[in-house]
């Protein structure tokens, strides 16, 4: 039951809040911060973790919400993924285990800045009342909480206790250190009735791995394969849990370094997949001794991953697989699976198994892999920019595969497609067991229990691609010649006021203002294999320029002359950064 329905009640409450500002100010947070505005997007709220105290409180109060709603468990974690080791931040995970549904997200807001306690308790009341939401004793809710390695962790961890606490009956569940994923993962086991503790998460992922590596064709058995894999674990939670499933795995050598428990540097400064990607150099602790080997970096909450060779020409550069080639891998061996599901020896092709693919991906995604995955003749479909966008597309397909290019992506399988391939795997284990179409049901079922299928996963994604590597008898440079990247630029332009440009068609069509999609136009005619497209940034007025053409220096000619047009229609001129 809430606690607080009449006035002396919802003092009680406002007290509760209070006393635990108080506490917060002892341990040097602070509530009232001063001309700082939260809005929950993708990556939940986020700021200096000394600022989160007042705002991770109300998280709880809103996630106990949250599963009062629905009725089941919903996740809550604290961390800041990619950020420097100062921020941190909290989001919710739904009952399915993907993110907060984004109708909650105004109230959210709403709730993150009322201007004082009382404010606060007139939020909550007129939501539930709004939404339906029993507050009765009879009801009860269940959080799953969780935190990743930064210092302000734990106490911004006890904040979140307190904000659940405020729902009588609730029940808060520390489910301790964790990467982002594995939380997610959680949450959602938990809800479907199966076991959900972090060893429940190795076992899964170690007997899924162990049945598609014992199902690799003899003669593909590291065939052009270095078999030893060095990772970066960014000096976060993703190393230290990489450290403890790899004891569980066969077949695979990995060697894993920045972890937070090695104390080798500061979590995400010089390492991680975010630093990797963008930076296009190795992180610290890679050099010279480490050219030529298979590598791959986790970010620092491990929901991200990237692959990379250091260059044997320069040791300070990298031959970089994004999140681009790693999801054109999937859907390489996910095509290449159906394809033997629905082979028969005796009358050839039939549609067996009928199986909508669907490949999801941003704007941002390299040209040279759209084109690419259309050429296998899969459906290419385009959202607008975040991960609540992409994993709600792919989940209208039978399987649906989405990366953005910063390597954050997994695959989905709807229910019922993995109903019909049970019964299908069941029906050959019968009739023609130990067929290639029979192993095929058998890696889909066990790929759909490797993977995250509720969030983007390093750790599943890792064990994925190296099961893929070996399957297909693929070198590191087998992958890196899937095909060729355009060259590409990123730029940003500070503006008066981003809400002036309004994008349509997944963000890569100007509305307003008018005249600038027409600009954008003629300046990347100009360009062989040109494409260009802007879009508002999500948190700060600034306007991001993304642009591809046939060379480095065209692609960059490119950017720089849309960043001017920018900044003329927009009338506030300053000097473009790049990212």
């Amino acid at each position: 039951m809430f606690r607080h329905f009449d006035r002396k009640q919802q003092r009680e409450l406002a007290g509760c809040e209070a006393n635990h500002i108080i506490c917060a100010k002892r341990h040097q947070f602070f509530f009232f911060v001063s001309g700082v505005t939260f809005s929950y997007g993708t990556a939940g709220f986020r700021a200096d973790g000394l600022k989160l105290s007042s705002t991770v409180f109300r998280a709880g109060v809103l996630a106990a919400l949250r599963s009062l709603k629905t009725g089941y468990a919903v996740g809550l974690m604290i961390t800041a993924s990619h950020n420097p080791i100062t921020d941190n931040g909290i989001k919710i995970a739904d009952p399915d285990g993907g993110m907060m549904a984004q109708d909650w997200e105004p109230f959210a807001d709403a709730l993150a800045n009322a201007p004082d306690p009382q404010s606060f308790v007139k939020l909550v009341l007129h939501f539930a009342k709004e939404e339906n939401i029993s507050l009765s004793r009879e009801s009860s809710a269940v959080i799953l909480l969780g935190r990743d390695t930064r210092p302000t962790g734990e106490s911004l961890l006890e904040a979140a206790k307190q904000g659940i606490k405020c729902i009588i009956g609730s029940v808060a569940l520390d489910m301790g250190i964790v990467t982002t994923p594995q939380l997610h993962w959680m949450v959602r086991s938990k809800n479907m009735g199966m076991k959900a503790s972090e060893s429940d998460y190795f076992m899964q992922l170690s007997e899924s791995f162990r049945c598609l590596m014992d199902m690799i064709p003899k003669e593909m058995t590291v065939k052009g394969i270095v078999t030893q894999l060095m990772v970066d674990g960014a000096n976060g939670v993703g190393g230290d849990k990489l450290e403890q499933l790899k004891t569980l795995l066969t077949g695979l050598q990995i060697q894993v370094k920045n972890t937070s428990k090695q104390g080798e540097g500061i979590l995400n400064e010089g390492v991680g997949a975010d630093y990797v990607q963008k930076e296009k150099v190795p992180p610290r602790c890679f050099g010279p001794n480490d050219i030529g080997l298979r590598c791959a970096s986790l970010d620092g909450d491990a929901d991200r991953l990237v692959y990379f060779r250091i260059s044997k020409i320069n040791s300070s550069s990298i031959d970089l697989v994004d999140g681009d080639k790693i999801l054109s891998l999937f859907a390489l061996f996910i095509k290449a699976q159906l394809h033997c599901l629905n082979k028969s020896e005796s009358d050839g092709l039939r549609n067996v198994l009928p199986a909508r693919v669907g490949v999801v991906q941003t704007a941002y995604a390299n040209g040279a892999s759209t084109d690419y995955l259309k050429q296998l003749g899969l459906e290419v479909v385009l959202t607008p920019t975040g991960v609540k966008y992409l994993h709600k597309k792919a989940a209208e397909y039978d399987i649906g595969i989405y990366f953005e290019a910063n390597g954050h992506g997994t695959i989905l399988f709807s229910e019922y497609f993995l109903s019909n391939l049970q019964k299908m795997g069941n029906d050959l284990a019968s009739s023609n067991a130990g067929s290639e179409p029979h192993k095929a049901a058998l890696r889909l079922l066990a790929v759909s229990k490797l993977i995250n299928q509720a969030v983007g996963d390093a750790l599943s994604g890792l064990l994925l691609v190296e099961v893929v590597l070996q399957y297909m008898g693929w070198s590191m440079q087998n992958w890196i010649e899937l095909y060729d990247d355009l060259p590409s630029r990123q730029l940003k332009v500070k503006v008066a006021d981003r809400t002036a440009v309004i994008t349509t068609n997944a963000e890569t069509k100007v509305v307003q203002p008018f005249g600038l999609q027409q600009a954008i136009d003629a300046e990347t005619a100009k360009y062989h294999q040109g494409r260009c497209f802007v879009r508002p940034s999500g948190t700060e007025d600034i306007i991001r320029v993304y642009a591809e053409a046939f060379s480095q220096e065209a692609a960059d000619s490119l950017a720089r002359s849309v960043s001017q047009h920018v900044d003329h229609f927009l009338g506030f001129r300053t000097s473009q950064k790049s990212d």
